[in-house]
């Protein structure tokens, strides 16, 4: 039994822990009682599964285009990817209806692309003769599994990229529209178009994309890729697979002994797709578990993708329940990705600005042409 003055003690060293940083203080690691403690990029989060009470973790992605440049082909890039984003835990029925579905993310898509989500995974569905995002099977939607009319996150997607005019966004469509021109009318009603990536312009054998910098120049900063292969010829929007290659999605693809492509994907090694999309989350969403996961075999089932890539580093990274991890989770990932397709290091902040010294550099280094001086191969 503690004596009075043990146990005052014991409540001033308490408080004073509980004290020592608050108001935008705290850093990543830190014990908080609220977001309003952590510094920048930073929300309090309890990972109960790998430490007890509320710290300071991540939640944004170093953004590359700024810490380095735009300069590199799109294809040299990273981009956080949320899978079913749509798929919010807490939203609300538009049909009247109780949803019975799973959920994948826990905030809106707004918040998503604030926090620096690239890559968007949507599940279109003809239904009450629009295009809805639904989360259902056997290519049909229904009252307890639609969530929500398309136009309205087409809309949070435009207003996006209207007012971060720097902002490159990926589609990726699991695509059930049947309506005729269903898709082409959505993007045109929602004003996207004026984003449009011209499916014209991508590289189908394995070439480099476009540099960054141009594709913002030219506003080309909207990719739409589908899921049905007939509307890249009836409508303008790419086939997914003519462009990228996948690994096996839901609990086969969190492996870190081995990396597989899903089905529909051409072999990993195949260097006619010059896009590599790594999933990484279970068949059924597991919320509790994602905050150690994100933070243990990430990096495990990255560095095997890549090994099984032709040592080609992953440009997407698709997660459910983004923010969950005990520290740097898939914000750190994706910044190493980044670190290493543009300049080899395991942290994109370790690279910097490229100059026209640094890209002769890497050149000659590449050629061989630099006694004694290793290029920085970039992968």
């Amino acid at each position: 039994m503690h004596s009075p003055g043990s146990t005052f003690l014991l409540l001033c060293v308490m408080f004073q822990a509980a004290a020592a940083c608050s108001g935008g203080q705290c850093e990543l690691g830190d014990r908080c009682s609220s977001s309003a403690d952590c510094g920048n990029e930073l929300y309090c989060y309890n990972c109960w599964v790998e430490f007890a009470g509320k710290r300071c973790v991540r939640e944004t992605v170093s953004d590359p285009f700024k810490i380095v440049d735009t300069s590199l082909p799109f294809n040299k890039y990273a981009f956080l990817t949320t899978h079913n984003s749509f798929s919010i835990h807490g939203e609300p029925s538009h049909t009247g209806v109780p949803r019975i579905t799973l959920y994948n993310q826990e905030d809106s898509v707004t918040d998503q692309l604030n926090n620096g989500v690239r890559a968007l995974m949507l599940d279109v569905y003809d239904f009450r003769d629009e295009v809805w995002l639904c989360h259902s099977k056997g290519g049909k939607c229904f009252d307890f599994t639609a969530f929500e009319p398309a136009v309205d996150t087409m809309r949070e997607i435009e207003a996006f990229l209207s007012s971060h005019p720097s902002a490159i966004v990926t589609l990726i469509l699991e695509d059930y529209v049947g309506a005729d021109h269903g898709l082409s009318k959505l993007f045109n009603s929602t004003g996207l178009t004026k984003y449009w990536f011209p499916v014209s312009s991508m590289p189908r054998r394995g070439q480099d994309w476009p540099r960054v910098r141009d594709m913002i120049e030219r506003n080309h900063r909207l990719l739409v890729f589908t899921s049905d292969e007939s509307k890249e010829s009836t409508e303008g929007i790419a086939y997914q697979w003519n462009f990228m290659v996948e690994n096996q999605y839901g609990d086969g693809g969190m492996s870190s002994r081995s990396c597989h492509s899903r089905s529909e994907s051409l072999a990993l090694g195949n260097r006619t797709r010059s896009l590599v999309l790594v999933n990484y989350f279970h068949t059924v969403p597991l919320g509790v578990t994602e905050c150690a996961e994100h933070s243990l075999g990430l990096a495990g089932v990255l560095r095997a993708c890549h090994a099984a890539a032709g040592n080609r580093w992953a440009n997407f990274l698709a997660v459910d329940y983004y923010k969950r991890s005990d520290g740097g989770g898939v914000f750190e990932a994706t910044d190493m990705l980044n670190g290493m397709l543009i300049c080899g290091r395991d942290d994109v902040r370790a690279c910097r600005r490229r100059t026209l010294k640094d890209a002769l550099q890497g050149l000659l280094g590449k050629l061989g042409l630099m006694p004694g001086r290793r290029g920085t191969r970039r992968t």
